[in-house]
């Protein structure tokens, strides 16, 4: 096991990562930036290092800074957590350089699924079903509309690169096509310095839908059930349930099956995510996260299994902890982003917290790194916490919500919690009836 870790992240991520350390008797390294002097991971870590001012390119996605912090502290581990640099090969790359673990998947695994055609055409191999479209990425505008006359209007077009809707359009018709192409490759081109752009089927009303899985790198693999992702903004996610409203558990047991056999003949290290479109039946990859994601609260609430501390087994070469028959689904849970935003527009909102309560009570966790009196800075992602309540049922759960949103208080800034109190009041919303399309059309009826 480590002696060390390094967290490099902030907020509740960084937060949840030290938990999980300190309860299996490793010692933790905060870094953080000038503007997180006082974070409360800083605070709660064994020892933290300063690693450069505000902006994330100065300090977070600083990979020098990271790792002359860890020569420093003599930390033998990093967790990335989830953003910055989780998903950068070079970073794990260097690491291993300077012998120091990095807990998560190897570079190459990071390289192959962060090309997203590159990961289709694995995800193929390994037998996962994909969405139709291009092989590989669309060369001119001829081989466009080729492509997508074969697969049928509407289709999408991705960044090969990219990720968080940016390099994504929508063409309706050939006519559309031109238009769309151009202006994705503009927008790839600008985000991520590649303009490679590939071809898909646009579903109409699909459901996202993600299977957790980790392997041992060895050739053992499992899945922990799915999470329903489909309530989002411009491809972010808002709201995600687990498990699925939408599955049975037939569903749930054929693509689990399909992902945790995929990532053991992959030889996949650690925790990761493989991510769908489903809509009437079939699933359709997407992508896969090579990494913990935000949402990964609810499929502990419902299988009992710290996947943090899993995290930190393998990566320490202690193999997986669970076989795929100690896995037991239990109840239903669901985990609302808490965003320091403008409800209505959400527009960002740093400030000052003024006051900061959390509800409680049987089945409820807030993952969250501020407190009162904490400084929201303006330089950084504005999620400010999590709230996963979890039930015996759907129904119980909720209830537990209902409960919990009206108990939350988070005052001096603005937050998206009046947003949650009016979806779990909806009609639609109780009976699982919604789609990736759904919160978008609700909002625009709204304002």
């Amino acid at each position: 096991m480590f002696q060390k870790i390094l967290i490099a992240n902030r907020g509740e991520i960084a937060l949840r990562v030290l938990r999980a350390a300190k309860e299996l008797g490793i010692q933790t390294v905060a870094v953080h930036s000038t503007a997180d002097a006082d974070a409360m991971h800083v605070r709660l870590a064994d020892e933290s290092v300063c690693i450069g001012p505000p902006p994330s390119r100065d300090s977070y996605l600083n990979i020098h800074q990271i790792v002359a912090a860890c020569e420093i502290t003599g930390a033998d581990a990093v967790h990335p957590g989830y953003g910055f640099l989780s998903e950068n090969a070079k970073f794990a790359d260097i690491l291993a350089a300077h012998n120091i673990t990095f807990i998560g998947p190897s570079g190459d695994h990071i390289r192959i699924m962060g090309d997203k055609i590159e990961a289709k055409r694995t995800a193929k191999r390994l037998g996962i079903p994909v969405v139709p479209g291009s092989e590989g990425a669309v060369s001119d505008e001829k081989e466009a509309k080729r492509v997508a006359a074969e697969i049928g209007y509407p289709v999408i077009i991705k960044a090969s690169a990219g990720g968080g809707g940016r390099g994504m359009k929508v063409a309706l018709t050939e006519a559309d096509l031109e238009i769309a192409l151009a202006t994705a490759r503009t927008e790839a081109g600008a985000a991520f310095g590649d303009d490679a752009v590939y071809i898909e089927k646009y579903l109409q009303k699909p459901r996202h839908i993600e299977v957790q899985i980790f392997g041992d790198g060895a050739g053992k693999g499992v899945h922990l059930g799915e999470r329903d992702c489909s309530l989002q903004r411009r491809h972010q996610k808002v709201w995600e349930e687990a498990n699925s409203p939408a599955l049975n558990s037939e569903e749930r047991s054929r693509i689990g099956d399909i992902c945790a056999n995929a990532v053991a003949n992959l030889g996949y290290s650690g925790a990761g995510t493989i991510e769908f479109l489903y809509e009437n039946g079939e699933f359709y990859f997407i992508e896969m996260n090579t990494r913990l994601q935000v949402e990964h609260t609810i499929t502990e609430a419902i299988t009992g299994i710290d996947l943090v501390h899993e995290q930190i087994r393998v990566a320490s070469g202690g193999g997986l902890s669970i076989k795929q028959s100690d896995i037991r689904f239990q109840g239903h849970a669901i985990e609302c982003r808490i965003n320091a935003e403008d409800p209505r527009t959400f527009a960002p909102s740093p400030g000052t917290i003024t006051h900061f309560h959390t509800p409680g009570g049987l089945g409820i966790r807030v993952d969250s790194g501020v407190y009162s009196g904490y400084r929201i800075p303006p330089y950084y992602d504005s999620l400010i916490g999590k709230l996963i309540v979890h039930g015996r049922n759907r129904v119980e759960c909720m209830m537990r919500l209902r409960r919990a949103l009206d108990e939350f208080v988070v005052d001096g800034i603005n937050t998206t919690l009046p947003l949650f109190r009016d979806l779990v009041g909806n009609p639609d919303i109780a009976n699982g009836d919604y789609d990736i399309h759904w919160l978008e059309k609700y909002l625009a009826k709204s304002e």
